[in-house]
């Protein structure tokens, strides 16, 4: 849970001139990809089927920010956890992140340019 917790801030905490606050950088990512029933209350967080930490709801209201702009107000570090993070959610729960795409890029408009930041092409 404070992975995930420490990756919203990293997104939300505050909006720096062009980047998102660096407060969370440094936090363990890997905790939260490999306790599953962590990342699943997170993931039920950003889809409106469960309770969110505020961190969580931080993190979902940047969520489609971060998607249409391809992380670009990301710190180098947030591009790596969130990269992480989002490939644990591609591996172990596709369907989820399949809901999670549709509800932040409805239209798909990003999601090819997303795609690709995930693996690292951008």
């Amino acid at each position: 849970m404070k992975v995930l917790v420490v990756l919203s801030c990293l997104i939300v905490a505050a909006f720096a001139a062009d980047k998102y606050n660096a407060k969370y950088d440094n936090f363990d990512v890997d905790t939260l990809i490999t306790n599953d029933r962590l990342l699943k209350a997170y993931i039920n967080c950003f889809l409106d089927k469960g309770r969110c930490t505020p961190e969580g709801s931080d993190f979902k209201k940047t969520l489609p920010e971060a998607i249409e702009t391809t992380c670009g107000k990301c710190t180098d570090k947030q591009k790596n956890n969130i990269r992480k993070v989002i490939k644990a959610i591609q591996q172990k729960h596709p369907k989820e992140w399949d809901a999670l795409v549709k509800k932040n890029d409805p239209s798909g408009k990003h999601r090819a340019n997303f795609d690709k930041f995930i693996q690292g092409s951008r």
